[in-house]
């Protein structure tokens, strides 16, 4: 049995149904089901044995540690997270309470948990902290891409909050002994993601025919990877990943959110064309927000050299099945996928 946090959500979905796919191993889904969280996103398997759902909050203690002793998990695979910037711009504190008290009381009922265990199941017990590419700060556009040993530098209250979370895990593991591993991955697309991130908003404006905003010059540059490609690493480290390591997940895709922008564009007006015409006229340049990081970037040799991991979803193949989701799945009147 695996212990998923925060499965509802964009990734973790994604996660639970390609796990489900080619395992018969079973599945927990703990998710507080906030805002971004659909458990529509899981109902093709919401009959299957395999699967089980328990909502809960990762900052509650005695939620969490009911999971743990209700289904004696041999792993804890840790999405959840609040995890959108600009929601942590407006309000930090949630991003605190989700991201570093909840990260902290799952640590603490894992640690617990993990000393009640017999010594074989000890060994073979793995906590997988998903962390993220923003933990490293903004690099110059001439800057070779990040690598795990790269100083913390964030801009952002999430990104803070999420350097928090990712210390806290390889606190454990220095302190107590507990085998976390450490994964940082840069920007996922692909289907399931919450409308308000960057992909579906931007599909969703552009067949609605409304504005289409873009912070500031639009050429910030990010790395983006298709989910599957993410999930297949999150396995892969589960399986074979050493405890205590840090693995960069990232695709060498990288792209300015403007190029990124027109992309998506260019191919609605292939697969959906506008009689108003080409929905990158709809592109609007708005104020930066504060703290707006130029660049991420990710060397993920080590998980290539070490696990043998490399992306296998080429960019325009994962961007055209990304949008035919989401064109098959979103209402124009805003209802969620």
């Amino acid at each position: 049995m695996i212990l998923i946090t925060g499965g509802a959500g964009f990734i973790g979905s994604n996660f639970i149904l390609e796990w489900l796919q080619h395992h018969q191993e079973p599945v927990v889904n703990f998710d507080a089901l906030t805002y971004a969280g659909n458990l529509e996103n899981l109902n093709s398997v919401k009959g299957d044995p395999r699967y089980r759902f328990v909502l809960g909050n990762v900052a509650d203690t005695d939620a969490v540690a009911e999971a743990f002793d209700r289904f004696h998990p041999r792993a804890v695979i840790h999405f959840a997270a609040e995890s959108h910037v600009d929601r942590s711009i407006s309000g930090p504190k949630i991003f605190i309470e989700t991201n570093v008290l909840g990260t902290a009381t799952l640590l603490e009922a894992a640690r617990r948990y993990k000393d009640s265990l017999s010594e074989d199941e000890r060994t073979a017990f793995r906590f997988i902290n998903i962390s993220t590419d923003e933990v490293y700060g903004f690099l110059t556009k001439e800057a070779p891409p990040a690598v795990e040993e790269t100083p913390f530098d964030p801009s952002s209250p999430y990104s803070a909050s999420k350097a928090a979370q990712d210390q806290l895990g390889r606190a454990y593991a220095r302190t107590y002994g507990m085998p976390v591993i450490t994964v940082r991955c840069t920007n996922n697309y692909g289907p399931r993601q919450y409308p308000e991130k960057l992909t579906p908003s931007v599909i969703k404006k552009a067949l609605s025919g409304e504005p289409i905003p873009v912070y500031g010059s639009g050429l910030q540059i990010r790395d983006w990877i298709h989910v599957s490609d993410f999930c297949r690493a999150i396995t892969l480290i589960l399986e074979k990943g050493i405890p205590g390591e840090i693995y960069n997940v990232g695709a060498s895709n990288e792209r300015t959110n403007l190029e990124y922008i027109e992309r998506i564009c260019t191919r609605l007006d292939e697969l959906k064309p506008s009689p108003q015409g080409s929905y990158a006229e709809l592109i609007r340049h708005v104020s930066d927000r504060p703290g707006h990081d130029v660049r991420y970037g990710l060397n993920a040799g080590k998980l290539r050299r070490a696990l043998g991991w490399k992306p296998l979803v080429e960019f325009s193949t994962g961007l055209d099945a990304t949008l035919h989701w989401y064109l098959a799945h979103f209402s124009l009147q805003g209802k969620e996928p």
